[in-house]
């Protein structure tokens, strides 16, 4: 049995090691590619086919991350009781919040001021792992139905826009991608905790999939049911074109952009047809790929294994390269320090390479990486003991 559970955890440390990888893609785009500095690579009106998928095929990344956070702790409550976890998420989060407001913003920004501070990803998993420490203790129904609700629902919520600065401010945190003003530090919302505080819990009871007395080929059919289900409501209530994200698709003037279009769903915040489409295939991933294993397979498994050290990492690399590259191409450092994000520095306008010139750039980079995170993981697996480690 012991054995069929580590092939069973591999398969969620190899989603989760795709999903960083396809994030590096993310973010190399955002510090190398010239056009990142002039246009939104999902706006239909001045993107292109190839650019809206680099794009598209990243938005995996951030559901995968809190959803399988979720799943994690559910593990980590399988050696635990409640009191023991919640205390666990509760110290988890914090540490996430604080490291998002530190280290995380200086490999962004390489300075260390807070007249800008940045909430992002690593934020958001933070607080969700705050609140489901208090989550967990509700009836599991309940909880289930209740994120559900809010998933399913918070759409309706897209037209709230209140004019007092205070209410304004307030539910920029809790519903809108935007930047609040509190004094003379600007602080940039860019994931507002609704509705992923709720999609956490679904991450966490989903966990009861892979217990030990879980039989496999049920799981495989229970993942598959779950993942196509998704999907096929992703298709369905996007071709109704009424609900479910705050913007609808259109017929473009091309076979390939009118389909950029349809799945041309909103991230911040996530809407209903974000989640469906990104979850719905990445559960469908966990039932393919259950019990395939090779070379490469591994290597993904290594990086899945070693999250936020890859995260962290990642970030300063590829910072550092854009540094050398503006550089090199007659811009200062000085620009490549940054205010609020890199591609709204107007002073870089001109700067960047062509899209291809992003792929080697990501390809290198992941390579380069690869081995950092094996050594990274080898040496977290021989010192266990070492508390410090969980943290990374």
């Amino acid at each position: 049995m012991q054995t069929d559970r580590k092939k069973r955890i591999k398969s969620i440390d190899m989603l989760r090691g795709v999903v960083m990888v396809i994030m590096a893609l993310d973010h190399v785009r955002d510090y190398f590619h010239a056009d990142a500095y002039f246009f939104d690579p999902s706006d239909i009106a001045q993107t292109n086919v190839p650019l809206f998928w680099t794009r598209f095929v990243t938005h995996f990344c951030a559901p995968v991350f809190v959803f399988l956070a979720g799943t994690s702790a559910f593990f980590v409550g399988q050696r635990q009781d409640k009191k023991s976890l919640s205390i666990w998420l509760l110290k988890r989060g914090l540490w996430l919040v604080v490291a998002e407001l530190t280290i995380i913003k200086l490999a962004w920004m390489f300075k260390l001021d807070y007249s800008t501070i940045l909430l992002q990803v690593i934020w958001v998993l933070g607080i969700s792992m705050i609140f489901l420490a208090g989550f967990i203790h509700l009836p599991k129904k309940f909880m289930i139905a209740l994120s559900l609700v809010v998933i399913f629902g918070h759409n309706l919520l897209d037209s709230i826009a209140p004019t007092d600065a205070v209410a304004s401010g307030f539910w920029t945190f809790l519903h809108v991608f935007n930047i609040v003003n509190m004094g003379s530090i600007q602080v940039f919302v860019g994931y507002p905790i609704i509705p992923w505080i709720f999609v956490m819990p679904l991450g966490y009871y989903f966990g009861e999939l892979y217990k030990p007395s879980y039989d496999p080929k049920l799981r495989i059919k229970r993942l598959f049911q779950i993942g196509l289900g998704l999907t096929l409501l992703f298709f369905v209530i996007r071709t109704i074109n009424v609900y479910g994200d705050p913007y609808t698709w259109a017929e473009q003037d091309s076979l390939g952009m009118t389909i950029a279009s349809y799945f041309n769903i909103t991230k911040y915040p996530p809407s209903l047809l974000y989640l469906l489409i990104t979850l719905g295939p990445s559960i469908l991933f966990l039932a393919f790929m259950e019990n395939v294993q090779n070379r490469w397979t591994e290597k993904l498994v290594v990086i899945g294994r070693v999250p936020m050290f890859f995260y962290i990492i990642h970030i300063y690399v590829i910072h550092a390269l854009a540094v050398v590259a503006a550089l090199s191409t007659g811009f200062d450092f000085s620009d490549m320090v940054i205010d609020l994000w890199v591609t709204l520095q107007p002073q870089l306008q001109g700067y960047g390479f062509d899209l291809w010139v992003v792929y080697l750039i990501w390809a290198v980079l992941t390579i380069a990486l690869y081995p950092v995170c094996s050594w990274y993981n080898a040496y977290k697996t021989a010192n266990r003991q070492k508390w410090w480690l969980s943290y990374l």
